[in-house]
């Protein structure tokens, strides 16, 4: 997924705001399903963040497109682990391996199979 660098996204020196990073990773980890024609959060379900494990190596500048690729690492009984790496060209700028739950009603819940078969297609082989 690409994404272009607004004002609103950066400090008063024109750097990305590192919060940003995450708020990315989450854009394209939607996308995912978007693109699919899935819809997030129905029937109370959805993905809660349980822990993130973020790296910054250089950073962003207003103006500067970046792509966002999104990997499925594992998939266990009701979590998968999410690895976004965050480019500019040829350019690593960031890194962060997000491990989301899925719940129902707020409550921990299995992964339901059509949910398993949607991450297997981005499963990194």
């Amino acid at each position: 997924m690409q994404i272009r660098i607004y004002y609103e996204d950066t400090d008063a020196g024109g750097v990305v705001y590192h919060t940003n990073y995450i708020k990315y990773c989450e854009r394209a980890r939607s996308q995912m399903f978007f693109d699919d024609g899935k819809k997030l959060g129905e029937n109370n379900c959805h993905f809660v963040v349980k822990k993130i494990d973020a790296e910054f190596f250089k950073p962003a500048y207003l103006g500067d497109l970046i792509e966002v690729k999104t990997e499925i690492l594992e998939l266990k009984g009701a979590s998968v682990d999410v690895l976004h790496t965050i480019n500019r060209g040829e350019d690593k700028l960031f890194c962060a391996r997000i491990l989301i739950v899925f719940v129902n009603n707020f409550k921990p819940a299995r992964l339901p199979e059509e949910i398993k078969e949607f991450f297997n297609k981005y499963l990194k082989k």
